[in-house]
């Protein structure tokens, strides 16, 4: 008996089916096996750890994370958290970096890196403020998102709280300082910009909250000017008086100080 052309076509397409459902997958689909099956928890943290340093942060990612999924408990699972966060930094994944990082300090709040984790969510936020930055340079400052900055300044100085002889320290407070400059000539430059639409109340708040927020900032003398003027703006010339006396007594050879003093006898 002779098939037709259109039932020897379904019966070749049958026979191959046949085939693929043996051979145990789809055209063009290979079996993977998983390297690491059957490691023990000393050889993943060993490989991940050299995947981190030799700066391959994906392939340490998801080393950590299978050493976490076999081995939840024990040394190695914590010291993974803190270096699987390190990893996420490294590898650009901000939000699962400080994800981790808080993770390691919600459940270890007493191990010896938790410092790390802390200083670590500073750098975070660290990185991402100068990426800003970097991005609004050459437009108005006074217009960006602090809150990353802020951020990073709260991290670093809860460091320096809880541990104030922290190997991290010293650069945590170099950061700090680079970070209360920014955040306070953001205020000074907003403040500008309501003395000029002639919003003195908010001017006066905005520059009193430099001063008590960032003492020791470089922007401090420019924020006593600005209430200065604010104030006499208002009528208030006690608190004017007040502030330029604070001016005279502590910046005395400022720039801000004697347009302030100007301003004064201006009056």
């Amino acid at each position: 008996m002779s098939l037709s052309p259109r039932a020897g076509l379904r019966l070749c397409c049958l026979a191959l089916l046949l085939v693929l459902a043996a051979c145990g997958g789809e055209p063009g689909t290979k079996k993977t096996e998983d390297r690491t099956q059957g490691w023990s928890v000393e050889k993943l943290y060993t490989e991940a750890r050299k995947a981190l340093l030799d700066g391959g942060y994906q392939e340490a990612i998801d080393l950590y994370g299978k050493l976490e999924a076999r081995y939840p408990y024990g040394v190695y699972s914590q010291q993974s958290l803190i270096d699987i966060a390190y990893a996420y930094y490294k590898n650009g994944d901000a939000e699962l970096a400080i994800e981790s990082a808080d993770r390691f300090v919600r459940l270890y709040p007493l191990h010896p890196n938790v410092e790390y984790a802390y200083y670590l969510k500073g750098l975070v936020h660290f990185k991402r403020e100068v990426s800003i930055l970097e991005k609004w340079l050459p437009q108005n400052l006074a217009a960006r998102d602090m809150s990353n900055a802020r951020l990073a300044f709260d991290d670093f100085a809860q460091l320096l709280r809880a541990f104030p002889d922290s190997r991290y320290a010293a650069d945590a407070r170099q950061r700090m300082v680079y970070l209360r400059n920014q955040l306070a000539e953001h205020d000074i430059l907003v403040a500008r910009y309501y003395m000029k639409r002639g919003a003195y109340v908010a001017a006066a708040a905005r520059a009193r909250h430099v001063v008590e927020t960032y003492p020791r900032s470089a922007f401090t003398p420019d924020a006593l000017e600005l209430m200065v003027s604010a104030y006499r703006a208002l009528g208030l010339d006690t608190q004017a008086s007040d502030a330029l006396r604070v001016l005279n007594l502590n910046y005395p050879d400022h720039p801000a100080t004697q347009r302030a003093g100007k301003l004064a006898r201006a009056d």
